[in-house]
């Protein structure tokens, strides 16, 4: 069950959730940005939004894909998309750029710009993250 916030309309995974308050387009957050990004998102959310219990949503600086928590946090850079998501061991290999701890988990960054970057391995770790929750 989800709980829709009536200032921003954002959909949220639980009532009076804490979140950032403020309608964000997409097209704002893409706004200058390679095609080839709004592509790459435009894949990954074809494959992940419909994952069971899947919500999303955007602030100014990125798009959150909540389960019960997040599990997913995208963020538009200048020629390249931040992909971070969540595991319970480290990933210190590539393509995983930065793994640190945080909590009881890890939190993993991936920077990918080009569509052949999306690959069974990335969706493999992005599920991971959703199994967290």
């Amino acid at each position: 069950m989800s709980w829709t916030c009536p200032k921003c309309e954002r959909e949220l995974p639980k009532p009076e959730q804490r979140h950032y308050c403020a309608r964000v387009s997409l097209d704002t957050l893409f706004a200058g940005r390679p095609a080839e990004l709004v592509l790459i998102f435009d894949k990954l959310l074809a494959e992940v939004a419909d994952w069971e219990g899947v919500l999303v949503g955007t602030t100014p600086n990125c798009i959150v894909f909540t389960r019960r928590l997040a599990f997913l946090v995208i963020r538009p850079m200048k020629k390249e998309l931040d992909l971070k998501f969540y595991s319970k061991v480290p990933h210190p290999e590539r393509p995983v750029l930065k793994s640190t701890a945080a909590g009881n988990k890890f939190e993993n960054h991936i920077r990918i710009s080009l569509e052949d970057d999306l690959c069974p391995a990335l969706f493999n770790y992005l599920r991971e993250s959703y199994q967290l929750l």
